[in-house]
């Protein structure tokens, strides 16, 4: 492999890493809930803090990137996830640890939008479909592979090891980054929009905070309702700044944004990203209150997903240039719907088969749109926007991401709660409808094999109802796409397009 190539994988295992983050927390939480004697308002912020971080600072990290440099940027997020896992496995009080992990959520969202944007500065188009295949596959891999080495770790090492195991993997790609990544920048002509950058972030946050809260607190409470209302004031006030030129650097460019393979690709890989982190959001939830798996097995039983994902993305990768995006597109969230469809035939004593057949499905179908929506927008950026467009990019993913969680999740628990309420007295099925493991915790406790089945009665009465909805979202998705999505098997020449291997590692000092 040439440098290129050592440089996107350097990347492509920090995001794995991301990744491996954003699930490996879950299965530690009782082990860290029991050291550091945390409430369960504490045990929620630890994942919040940083979904909150990341959800904050992914744009304005990317318009940083592009203007201070994307291999200066990329080592300044490392180096604070580094320390970031370091202070997280060495927390000795739940605050501590919330801290440490507001940490790691600012170093994810400055290597997000940078791991994405090498793509666009260092690969032509010829290449592109496969280093954005890599970084995919790893993105969505450590996902499912957080609950295995967790579940591993902890029957060994106490619950700080989980953020050890970073720490090797971060240094080396920081070794990597530094060795092989070429520094490139994007036009510094303008001075930054920092009333822009404060507007979004502050949005972002609002947003963010009232999505997550809202499931738990309920839509109606105040902080939820203000955080809600915050966010659309913002985003109503960045619209109005954005449309005045006052000689700044914009933190969306209207221009890309109005270039329509960029605008329904980031679109496509949002609506894709909310049925399949929707989808990972469902399933541990199942695979251990119904089916009755510990960590472990509910890891083992998600790879799955994971393969179908491979698949989709590699056929998609292959195919792509002969049938083009809207076509694979297209075939790909309806393949995802008929893999929700297969879902709804789920029962109490279904089994795993079953789940294992929808999740390849699901993983296949919405791999595959995800990977045309992406591609394609990527293929539109300029080479000197090209971290602040991977972040916008990313944003909306992240927003589909959590959008898909907490509606989804909203969605499940009404559901759940509904179907208790049905076959039980008022107060036992409130004592067991907070979540499906708290009551088979209940319903084990009382030794009553009738209590255990209801449980998971109800519970699969929610998830046949998120698998309707889901299947209804690749539906819409697969009308979009048909209707807007550009076909992007030719892509036009693009001014200041994606650079050559030979100028990206030029020697000459200044902009690439």
């Amino acid at each position: 492999m040439d440098r290129r190539w050592w440089a996107l994988a350097a990347t492509a295992t920090t995001v794995l890493v991301i990744g491996l983050d954003t699930t490996i927390l879950n299965v530690a939480v009782p082990d860290i809930a029991v050291s550091l004697h945390a409430s369960n308002a504490q045990l929620q912020w630890f994942a919040d803090s940083y979904l909150l971080a990341l959800g904050a600072l992914l744009l304005p990290a990317g318009l940083l990137g592009d203007r201070y440099g994307r291999k200066r940027s990329t080592v300044v997020g490392l180096v604070v996830f580094f320390l970031g896992s370091l202070w997280c496995a060495l927390a000795t009080s739940a605050g501590s640890l919330i801290a440490a992990r507001t940490m790691l959520g600012v170093g994810a969202a400055v290597l997000i939008p940078l791991a994405m944007s090498s793509v666009v500065v260092l690969f032509d188009a010829a290449e592109r479909t496969r280093a954005i295949a890599l970084l995919g596959i790893s993105t969505m891999a450590g996902l499912p592979l957080g609950p295995i080495v967790a579940g591993i770790l902890l029957q060994h090492f106490w619950w700080g090891s989980v953020f050890v195991v970073n720490l090797p993997v971060i240094a080396l790609a920081l070794v990597a980054v530094v060795l092989f990544l070429p520094e490139t920048t994007g036009s510094r002509g303008r001075r930054l929009d920092v009333v822009g950058i404060l507007l979004t972030s502050f949005g972002l946050l609002a947003a963010t905070y009232g999505v997550i809260e809202g499931p738990e607190r309920g839509w109606t409470d105040p902080l939820v309702l203000g955080g809600l209302v915050a966010a659309g004031v913002l985003a109503a006030a960045f619209v109005w700044w954005q449309r005045r030129d006052r000689g700044c650097e914009p933190v969306v460019d209207p221009v890309l944004w109005r270039e329509p393979a960029f605008r329904y690709g980031a679109v496509t890989a949002a609506v894709a990203s909310l049925a399949f982190f929707g989808a990972m959001f469902v399933l541990p939830q199942y695979l251990r209150g119904v089916l009755g798996e510990d960590a472990l097995g509910t890891g083992l039983r998600s790879v799955p997903m994971v393969v179908g994902l491979f698949v989709g993305l590699r056929v998609t990768m292959v195919l792509l240039p002969r049938f083009g995006a809207r076509v694979l597109g297209v075939g790909g969230f309806l393949v995802g719907a008929l893999g929700f469809l297969v879902g709804t035939r789920i029962e109490v004593d279904s089994g795993y088969a079953l789940t294992a057949a929808w999740t390849i499905l699901v993983g296949a179908g919405v791999g595959g749109a995800l990977f045309c929506g992406q591609n394609g927008a990527l293929a539109a950026l300029p080479r000197e926007r090209a971290a602040a467009g991977s972040a916008l990019i990313q944003v909306l993913r992240q927003v589909g991401s959590v959008a898909g969680i907490a509606v989804l999740g909203a969605l499940l628990n009404a559901a759940y709660r509904s179907g208790l309420r049905t076959g039980l007295p008022a107060e036992l099925s409130d004592a067991l409808g907070r979540n499906v493991a708290t009551g088979m915790a209940v319903a084990v406790q009382s030794a009553s094999p009738s209590l255990e089945y209801a449980v998971r009665s109800a519970f699969v009465g929610g998830l046949t109802a998120t698998m309707w909805v889901s299947a209804a979202v690749c539906g819409l998705g697969a009308a979009m796409v048909w209707r807007r999505l550009p076909d992007g098997r030719v892509v036009a020449p693009h001014d200041g397009g994606p650079v050559s291997a030979e100028s990206a590692y030029a020697d000459e000092p200044g902009t690439r």
